[in-house]
């Protein structure tokens, strides 16, 4: 069986995921999509291959995954999490081994060439994904840019960015100006970079966008989202299945752990497209910056507030917690954050309050965001 490819595209990073199994590739595709430039390619024999960015192989396999799991064994392991997952981490001779026994999942890094198999396609699938996404992400910081908490709307070029705790409305505010013609180039995080000409260039970081019932009720979504789900679409599958079964059921108040987190929606990139009906960006220049608080009672309004970029808006390899280097994917050494700081300061700024008013504080941000990219 031949293999089928995908090739992801970011700025200057390349990667490619191929598989003999064509749904594995096809994730990718599906995943990285209109946001990374994400397209299916000829591929030859997997011997052949040569990718001067990065390599996912990644297949169905259960011989290899045991395979792995006695290297691991024979070579003496670390254990860690990794993807909420118990993974016991080996290296000999420059290669890396690392095995989750519960999941079933294998893995062999060697630089940029990783080989992932497990005993079912989506679990592969979905951990090719993610390691085709940090593959692009260690080629990005090398090249200096910076992963930043935020999220980005734009229009016709500019991007607004909305910075905050978690919390604060950064995903809410995205979604309310996509609602509103804008266009969404990120909900959570998003990649920065100064420019020689004092632009700050911006693009997004794919991944599954999670809304809670409540947001979607409110911005008028849910009834569009349950029609799918009750018509047999698949939203992602990192979504709690109570989630699932309260959208079947109709049921529009926010679900919530023991825990006291939030269980939301996850959808696949693309079905901010398909079923939300939001048009996604793929890349701007950054005219402002929000920062908006969540009041559940206020009346939507602009703030006084001197909020500036923070070390706690900066994502990095001190505050990732779920997804640790174990594969060495991540540069040691990147471009200090101290020019890209002093180019965000420049900028226009705006410190709102937003409340579960979605009307009212739709307007303001709409009104807000075009401010900052007139003044720009």
């Amino acid at each position: 069986m031949p293999l089928t490819a995908t090739r992801i595209a970011a700025d200057t990073a390349t990667v490619t995921v191929a598989s003999l199994t064509p749904a594995v590739a096809d994730w990718s595709r599906r995943y990285f999509g209109p946001w990374w430039n994400a397209g299916t390619i000829d591929a030859p024999a997997p011997d052949r291959i040569a990718d001067s960015g990065g390599l996912v192989l990644a297949d169905t396999d259960p011989g290899r995954v045991d395979d792995i799991a006695t290297l691991v064994r024979d070579y003496g392991h670390d254990e860690t999490v990794y993807a909420n997952a118990r993974t016991l981490v080996a290296r000999h001779d420059g290669i890396t081994y690392a095995v989750q026994p519960d999941e079933r999942i294998g893995y062999q890094a060697n630089g940029r060439r990783l080989v992932i198999v497990g005993d079912e396609p989506e679990p592969v699938a979905v951990a090719a994904a993610r390691l085709a996404r940090e593959l692009v992400r260690g080629q990005l910081l090398a090249e200096g840019w910076t992963v930043l908490h935020a999220s980005a709307a734009t229009q016709n070029g500019d991007a607004v960015l909305t910075l905050g705790d978690k919390g604060a409305g950064k995903t809410t505010s995205a979604l309310l100006l996509a609602r509103a013609g804008w266009g969404l180039l990120a909900n959570d995080r998003v990649f920065v970079r100064p420019e020689p000409d004092g632009r700050v260039r911006v693009l997004p970081w794919p991944s599954a966008a999670a809304l809670g019932l409540g947001l979607l009720d409110a911005t008028g979504l849910y009834d569009q989202v349950r029609e799918k789900v009750l018509a047999g679409g698949q939203l992602h599958p990192t979504q709690h299945p109570t989630v699932t079964q309260a959208l079947m059921d109709g049921r529009r108040e926010p679900l919530w752990k023991d825990t006291g987190k939030e269980l939301k929606p996850q959808f696949f990139p693309d079905q901010l497209s398909t079923w939300l009906g939001l048009t996604l960006s793929i890349s701007a220049n950054v005219a402002g910056l929000l920062f908006p608080t969540m009041d559940p009672g206020a009346t939507p309004a602009p703030v006084g507030s001197d909020r500036r970029l923070t070390e706690a808006d900066i994502f990095d390899d001190k505050t990732e917690d779920r997804y640790p280097d174990i594969f060495g994917l991540t540069p040691t050494t990147t471009t200090g954050t101290e020019a890209l700081t002093e180019h965000l300061a420049r900028l226009p700024r705006r410190s709102l309050v937003l409340s579960h008013d979605t009307d009212a504080s739709a307007a303001l941000l709409a009104k807000t965001a075009e401010e900052l990219t007139a003044s720009h």
